[in-house]
């Protein structure tokens, strides 16, 4: 039986287990201002992962649209946060 440390262990059954994206949303939920600014972080009401997809969900219209035109970005930083693909896809709700 091969030895690993509790923080390997830990890794390999999050990787395995379905309580991955939602460790992962609020690991993002975390940092999400400072990736996107104040403005942006203040008008998210929530974000959820589903299956390497980022649910934002907004209720303000401009932001939405604003949203919209960054889903690149988003992608980008969030993967760059992680320093691994963790999503694939953004929608906006």
């Amino acid at each position: 039986m091969a030895q690993y440390s509790i923080g390997d262990a830990l890794k390999k059954f999050l990787s395995k287990s379905r309580l991955s994206n939602g460790l992962r949303a609020a690991q993002i939920n975390e940092v999400w201002e400072s990736m996107m600014g104040k403005t942006i972080a203040k008008y998210t009401e929530k974000i959820e992962i589903i299956n390497q997809t980022l649910f934002i969900t907004t209720h303000v219209g401009p932001l939405k649209n604003e949203l919209l035109y960054q889903k690149t970005l988003i992608i980008q930083r969030v993967n760059e946060a992680f320093n691994e693909k963790v999503i694939t896809e953004v929608v906006i709700r």
